[in-house]
């Protein structure tokens, strides 16, 4: 008689394969980690850089005197969305909107859908102390309110 080996894994290569997938799956968690967090942190200074630029473009224009500004005001606005909202420009004939923002980007590291784009930051008042920031009657800037730590080892807070 002609015995035939039955086809099929053994056990022992069964439980090799899976310790060799576990190895591979233990290597790529934390680097898919790692590389989510890039992209975040990445998101995160685009933002800031572009609400302060806008920020900054805000304060010019009432230097300026393109924008309404009140007396003794810091000329700076009074509340993110007025940058995407628009502002009549003082020199125009016909008062058109001046815009800062084509729209406010919302901090990346703060997950809670039911805040606003502009909840979702933390804002300094042109009043406030810099290591003491706090909201006042102007923005003159904006930071996370994550309490997370970078990947540089500085909180996302003092970014």
């Amino acid at each position: 008689m002609n015995a035939r080996r039955p086809r099929g894994f053994t056990l022992i290569e069964l439980l090799v394969t899976l310790a060799i997938l576990a190895l591979v799956g233990t290597l790529v968690v934390p680097v898919a980690q790692v590389a989510l967090q890039r992209r975040h942190e990445q998101e995160l200074r685009t933002a800031l850089r572009e609400i302060r630029a806008a920020i900054d473009a805000y304060k010019k224009a009432g230097d300026e005197g393109r924008v309404a500004r009140a007396a003794g005001a810091s000329g700076y606005p009074p509340k993110l969305e007025v940058l995407v909202d628009g502002v009549p420009d003082q020199r125009s004939p016909k008062k058109a909107k001046i815009y800062f923002l084509r729209r406010l980007p919302r901090d990346p590291f703060n997950g809670n859908a039911d805040l606003k784009d502009a909840e979702t930051w933390g804002k300094r008042s042109y009043a406030s102390e810099p290591d003491e920031p706090k909201e006042g009657d102007d923005v003159y800037d904006v930071y996370s309110t994550s309490s997370k730590v970078g990947l540089n080892d500085i909180p996302y807070s003092r970014w």
